[in-house]
């Protein structure tokens, strides 16, 4: 019984040295998005560029020669804010990476309506003056909550 139990012990511990637990592998590590289907693979509501024709400037905003998050908007409208949004539009790479940016600019009393963002996360920066700003929970029990600050 003393032998029977050592390999025992040495089958389970070798085996054990082959077994690990991770989530799976994204089957890539981004998907540049492109407008022309020709030979691309259509991820996330985008067609793929072909990796290794990805080149620096697919990640970056603004494009070369092009204002910027750092130009304030004109606010100047019946809303009294403007947002200037960076997502898979502005940055092609963006696409599958779950992220996206925008400033928005307020003028005085200016807003920016209700809107949704399923499944999203928001952090607002305020660089100057103050914000009045909320949101409302989608969960139905114990009710819809709005959180104000």
């Amino acid at each position: 019984m003393g032998n029977h139990f050592l390999a025992t012990i040495a089958l389970v511990a070798l085996a054990s040295s082959f077994a690990y637990a991770s989530d799976p592998s994204p089957l890539q590590d981004f998907c540049v998005a492109i407008n022309d289907p020709k030979d691309a693979v259509f991820v996330n509501g985008k067609f793929c560029k072909d990796p290794k024709l990805a080149t620096a400037d697919d990640f970056f905003f603004p494009p070369p020669n092009m204002p910027g998050l750092n130009i304030p908007g004109n606010t100047s409208n019946p809303l009294g804010s403007l947002v200037t949004q960076v997502n898979v539009e502005k940055i092609p790479g963006l696409n599958t990476l779950g992220i996206s940016l925008a400033r928005i600019d307020f003028g005085s009393y200016g807003l920016n309506p209700p809107h949704t963002h399923p499944r999203a996360t928001e952090i607002l920066v305020v660089l100057e003056g103050t914000l009045y700003v909320g949101f409302v929970t989608s969960n139905l029990n114990p009710g819809n909550r709005l959180f104000t600050k």
